[in-house]
Formats: C-alpha cells, structure tokens, sequence
C-alpha cells in the first residue's frame, strides 16, 4: 500500500567498478534513497574508478533525495547541484623565492677600485696637509706660508660654516618631507627658484667679474628651475600622495635615519681634512690638476656615502614590503658597507651620468620639429640612453639592498618587472622624486652660498668667487647625503608594489593612477622614453 502511493523506481545495482555492495531490497512501507555511500571500495575497484574517471569530491547533504537518474556502465551522471562551485584559481608558482641573505660581495672590480681611490686620496690630502704644516711651521716668513695663513683665515672658516649650515639644512629638508610631504613638493620646486634668483641677483651685486659670471648662470638655472616647476605642475599632487605614502613606515623602525648621521658626520670630516688639502695643494706643482682630481675624488667619495644611506633604508623597508619583516637596521648597514658596498661604488658612478643624460634628452625632446639635424640628435640621445637606462639605473638599490644583487643585474631586474605590469613603466619614467631630492641640494647649496659668499666678500674680497663655489658644491653633497633616506622610501614604494601589486601594505596610490592612464583621464606630462602616453601634457 505504501509503495503504490509513493511510488518510487527500483533501485538499480552499482555500477561495475563501483564496489559497493548491494542494498537489501526496499521495505513495502518506505523506500531507502542512498545518497552518498560511505564504505570503501576494494583496492582494485578504486584503481579502476580513478582510471576511468576522477570523481568530484563527496558532498552530504541532509536534504530531500534528488529525483532519480539513470546510471550507465561505466560512467556517472554528475550529481543534481546543490550549490554552484565555483574552483579557486592560485596563481602559478614562480619558483622558490630570493634569498633574503646573500654573502656574496657585488661589483668586486668597483669595489677594489674605490678602495684604493680612497688609499690614494687619503694619501694625497694627508700629504697635502702635511705640507701645509710643515710651511706654516718652518717658514712663517715665506710667501707661501703667509698665502696659506691667509687662505686658513679667510676661505677655509667661511666654507666650515657652509658645511655645518648644509647639515643643518639637509635634515630640515629631510624632516620636512616627512611631516608635510603634500605641501614640501611644491614648496622645494618653488624655493629652489626663488632662491637661487635671489642668490643670483646677490653675487652679481658684488660687482666683480667672477661673482658676476656665477650670479648670471644662477639667474639663467632659476629660471630654467621655473619653467620646469610650470612643467610638471600637474604631477606634483600625485608625488606629494607618493612621498606621503613611501615614508609611513618610517615610523616603524627606530633608528632608520641613525645611518645617514653616521654618513653626515663622515662627510663633514672628510671635506674639513678635504678643504686643508686644497689650501696645500695651491703651492703644488700642478695646482689646477690636483685640485680638479680631488674635486672628482670628493663627488665620488661623497655619492658612495649617500648610496650607503640609501642601501640601508632601502634593505629595511623593502623587506618591510615583501616579506613584512621588521628588519634590523644595524645588520642592514653593516650589509651595505661590505656586501652592497661595491654595487653602491659603481651605481655612484652611473646614476649621476644617466641622470644628466635624462636631462640632455628632455632637452633635446623640446627642440624636436622640422629640423632634420636637431631631429635625428634628440633621436640618437633617446635611443642611446634607452639602451643604457636598461643597464643602470637608480631604482636598481632596492633590488641590491634587499636580494644582493649586482648593479647592472639589479637595474635589468626592476625595470623588467615595471615592463611586466602594464603602464607602471610610463608612470615612473615621469616621476619627479629624484628632481625633488635634487633640488633640495640646489636650494641649499644656494643658501650656503649667499652666507658663505657674504662673508668672504666682508673679510677677503678676492676670494669670494671661489669660496662661493665651493660652499655651493660642498652644500649640494651634504643635502643629497640627508635626503637618502626619503628617496629610498620613495623608490622601495615603486619597486615592491610592480614586484606585488596585490599586497594589502599599499593603497590605491598607484592602481588609481595606472587606471587613469588606461581611460585617458592621465594628466602626466610625456617624457622623452615614454612621449606618446595616454592624456594631453602640461
């Protein structure tokens, strides 16, 4: 009776292949449905099964039976769906990843190179200094003693004062970006035009023909410093939101910024022993040549400073990004300062030179027209330094620091991956962070010229061309060295977010950006590797 009014099809045995075992026959007063049959299959059973066909993993439900389907030999009708499944696709494995912790010392040949610039120069500023003494000491009625009294008294206190207010300056600059990154973009690109016009206008009062050769080519940089800041107005925002973002973890290593003291201190004895040096090298045989090389030992010397700055931050807050490991600062300088040492010697070398090519191509880029000849030579500049940028380039650090990777190596790497990520390679060709950085040591080195320029000017006229140029380079360096540990922040940020773009450290700076660039809403100014971008220019 209870059949004939729920009727119900027979219940057909398993499959071969199957191993169950047959289910006794169904009670007249209700009928057994099997959903899901939770005993083994005989090893050779399964082996068949999963030879034939993989099966779906088992499901228990404790609903209502699912209406009956026919069963064919050796196969299954899928299940009636329960609930949609939707498969977890995992990205494809990319290998093991870097070591974190590399003993291998890079760039070996710049490294033995540097060390024995360093014995060399060390020598000859020993020597020079000692040759100074010994004229004062020996001869104090001598024509070159009372010359290099003279330049003791009146050159080399003017230039000491630049260094200490270089200093000074630099981190001012440094802690400036930090607290108020949104509003020190714009103020250091107008400052360094209004400072240096002012600086220009100053030393052309003096009245003088080297002052006033120095305070013309001032005036002539502020306004192409101008120009430049009306340029790249409309990217300025969009910098300002990087640096604000790139220095927030700053806070959470104490100690971070302890590297770039040590380099400043550094700094600042060396070019005191430095300005000895070239007081002594005046008597010397060939006094232009001397003092032209220690002139290049010292941007060299005072670049691979910098650079080790740069190295440490970048190794701590790189691994920060990739790994989100709290990494000591001190192990990270010590890395720097002999494994990292050599790719730091020689990225000092490259980056300067690669930079002023990146200027000498924007340049010629603006003269690009109808000129066949000014046509194909920004052409040739563009490729040319195309094919070097490849090879050498600054975001190169954060790959040295944090893997140990050579320079060249490290720059083939990093831009490799912004190649790899559609548009990253146009937004950070058009970043403007280094052209911030250095026009922090443009505005400083104008600052320490009218203090320096001044007082030589009040105590020994004659010098004041000179003692003005150098507290201009001296104060450039000392800034640049401060300024190490924003720009690594700045392009540790660019670097691992193009090595992960989906970690949950970084915001929507950079996705909202490139998604602009891609609907034509991008206000990014072309630059020469990049001209045809997507939006108009400035």
């Amino acid at each position: 009776m209870g059949a004939a009014e729920n009727p119900a099809p027979p219940r057909q045995e398993a499959a071969p292949g199957r191993g169950a075992a047959p289910a006794p026959a169904p009670a007249p007063e209700a009928v057994e449905k099997v959903v899901v049959v939770d005993q083994a299959p005989p090893p050779q059973a399964a082996a068949r099964l999963q030879a034939q066909r993989a099966l779906a993993p088992l499901q228990v439900t404790t609903q209502a039976p699912p209406p009956p389907m026919s069963v064919a030999s050796g196969a299954v009708e899928p299940p009636p769906q329960v609930a949609a499944y939707q498969p977890v696709m995992q990205p494809p494995q990319q290998g093991p990843l870097p070591s974190l912790n590399s003993r291998k010392y890079t760039n070996g040949i710049t490294l033995c190179l540097f060390l024995l610039h360093l014995a060399a120069a060390a020598f000859a500023m020993g020597f020079f200094v000692f040759k100074t003494a010994q004229e004062i000491s020996q001869h104090p009625r001598s024509h070159n003693a009372r010359r290099e009294r003279s330049l003791l008294r009146d050159w080399l206190l003017p230039v000491e004062g630049t260094v200490v207010l270089s200093i000074v300056l630099a981190f001012a600059w440094q802690k400036a970006v930090r607290a108020w990154p949104r509003v020190m973009v714009r103020a250091i690109l107008w400052s360094s035009f209004g400072v240096t016009l002012a600086v220009g206008a100053l030393l052309m009062c003096f009245s003088m023909l080297a002052t006033v050769g120095l305070g013309v080519a001032m005036v002539v940089f502020s306004i192409g410093t101008g120009l430049y800041a009306c340029w790249v107005t409309r990217r300025m925002g969009f910098t300002a939101r990087v640096f604000e973002r790139a220095v927030e973890p700053v806070e959470k290593f104490r100690g971070l910024n302890g590297p770039a003291y040590l380099m400043v201190a550094a700094g600042f004895a060396w070019i005191s022993v430095w300005c000895v040096a070239v007081i002594g090298a005046v008597n010397f045989r060939f006094p232009g040549l001397t003092i032209f090389g220690l002139v290049v030992s010292l941007a060299w010397t005072a670049e691979v400073m910098r650079n080790v700055a740069n190295l440490t931050a970048s190794r701590v807050i790189a691994l920060y990004y990739l790994r989100g490991m709290q990494s000591s600062v001190k192990f990270s300088f010590q890395r720097a300062l002999s494994y990292n040492l050599g790719s730091a010697c020689l990225g000092s070398l490259f980056v300067p030179t690669i930079e002023a090519l990146r200027i000498l191509a924007r340049g010629l880029n603006l003269l690009e027209g109808e000129d066949e000849f000014m046509f194909s030579c920004a052409h040739c500049c563009l490729h040319v330094m195309n094919g070097i940028f490849s090879f050498g380039n600054s975001w190169a650090f954060v790959h040295i620091a944090a893997y140990g990777r050579g320079f060249v190596q490290a720059s083939r790497s990093t831009w490799g991956q912004f190649e790899a990520l559609p548009g990253m390679a146009a937004l950070v060709d058009s970043d403007i962070t280094s052209s911030v950085c250095f026009l922090t040591g443009v505005t400083s080195g104008a600052l320490c010229v009218a203090l320096a320029g001044s007082w030589a000017f009040a105590t020994h006229r004659h010098y004041t061309a000179t003692v003005s140029l150098l507290a201009f380079y001296v104060g450039y360096l000392m800034t640049r060295i401060g300024m190490a540990l924003p720009q690594a922040c700045v392009g540790c940020y660019y670097v691992c977010y193009a090595e992960n773009p989906t970690s949950r450290l970084f915001d929507g700076t950079i996705p909202d950006r490139l998604n602009k660039m891609q609907e034509d809403r991008d206000p990014l100014v072309p630059t020469p590797r990049f001209p045809h971008q997507h939006g108009g220019g400035a």
